[in-house]
């Protein structure tokens, strides 16, 4: 990128400013399907950021909206550079004007909430020399500064491509993308929606996919795949009727409701295995956290690898995501008969190191189509 067509900030024929540099940060262990996801929906490749395990770098010349219509990361930022030795000499010259303009550019994006305000993320940002940067660009953006919970996030670092710079990031959304506009209902221990996007992609999704969910919860996992790409069914079981009230509610908020059905069922009881043979099983069982018991989860982990064999004809896949580690790594060895572990995927979310399991079905148990 010309750093001297940067500095000036212009915007382009299409209304955007020059500015083709952007980051992608992602929940840690999830580079190679964000990697896959990019690739796929933009035609580029993606390449890692320096001393960073969480973010990816990307040279993108298209519409900024179609970078935030990935599902699987946490954030996008546009990465201004500048050849500066400190961000005081931000305030000289035409750098802060180009800061400007794509702050502008980012206000625009956000039409369902428009922004009001912003902060800042960097170290001494509540020094004298960030006050007069904040000044300036609220003079320059009508903005606000809320250095606690503004809307459009800077972010302030030495550069990771020039020598003696400084890169500025702008988020390109108000929220983090892992918030999405379709969830009106919420439940305790809901999957995270990027990591559910992430299970998506993993479970390479195809128009022909006839979907189980059980213990569908909120229908995070099931939005999550309709979203990504058509199935021919897609049911999501769970046997509290508030949680498919829940699930209900939010496939309703994203257009999907017309493209599936809820049923009442124990998930650990044969009885909706007998609405398959399916094709693919996603599962979010308690992690006896904020929902379940430690105690009872290596049966419940046990049962459902069973119910789900059960409910499906060899070769099917099944995405199973848990934060009970060795519990489920028991209950595989139990259950070896009946899937074969083809990926284990480790993330990094709050404190919390889910894994999200991709099994295939084995022949060892019913071949026939189930009634």
């Amino acid at each position: 990128m010309r750093h001297n067509a940067m500095r000036r900030g212009r915007p382009d024929r299409g209304g955007y400013p020059p500015f083709h540099r952007f980051e992608v940060l992602y929940l840690p262990g999830l580079c190679d399907v964000v990697s896959a996801e990019v690739r796929a929906a933009l035609g580029i490749a993606v390449e890692p950021v320096a001393q960073r395990d969480d973010s990816l770098q990307l040279t993108f010349t298209g519409r900024w909206e179609r970078l935030l219509a990935l599902r699987t990361p946490v954030a996008v930022f546009a990465v201004l550079t500048f050849a500066v030795p400190r961000p005081q000499t931000l305030l000289s010259g035409e750098h802060l004007p180009a800061v400007i303009a794509a702050v502008e550019h980012v206000r625009r994006l956000s039409s369902a909430r428009p922004a009001v305000s912003f902060r800042f993320d960097a170290a001494g940002a509540g020094s004298s020399v960030f006050e007069r940067i904040a000044q300036q660009i609220a003079a320059g953006t009508r903005l606000r500064y809320d250095h606690a919970a503004g809307d459009i996030v800077l972010r302030f670092r030495r550069s990771v491509s020039i020598a003696d710079g400084w890169d500025v990031l702008i988020r390109l959304s108000s929220r983090p993308l892992s918030h999405r506009q379709w969830r009106v209902r919420d439940v305790p221990g809901a999957a995270n929606a990027t990591i559910a996007a992430a299970m998506a992609i993993l479970s390479a999704p195809r128009p022909g996919d006839r979907i189980a969910n059980p213990m569908c919860g909120s229908g995070t996992l099931m939005v999550e795949r309709l979203l990504a790409g058509p199935a021919s069914a897609c049911l999501g079981f769970d046997i509290d009727q508030s949680m498919l009230a829940a699930s209900a509610d939010n496939l309703r908020a994203a257009g999907l409701a017309h493209r599936t059905r809820l049923l009442q069922a124990d998930n650990t009881q044969p009885g909706w295995t007998r609405h398959g043979p399916f094709d693919v099983v996603f599962a979010d069982p308690p992690w006896g956290t904020l929902m379940g018991e430690h105690s009872t989860n290596e049966t419940l982990h046990l049962e459902l690898l069973r119910r789900a064999r059960e409910a499906v004809k060899p070769g099917a896949r099944l995405v199973f995501l848990t934060h009970e580690v060795r519990r489920m790594e028991r209950c595989l060895r139990t259950a070896e008969d009946l899937w074969r572990v083809n990926s284990v995927t480790r993330v990094f979310q709050k404190g919390h190191h889910p894994r999200i399991y991709l099994l295939t079905a084995t022949g060892s148990a019913r071949d026939d189509a189930i009634e």
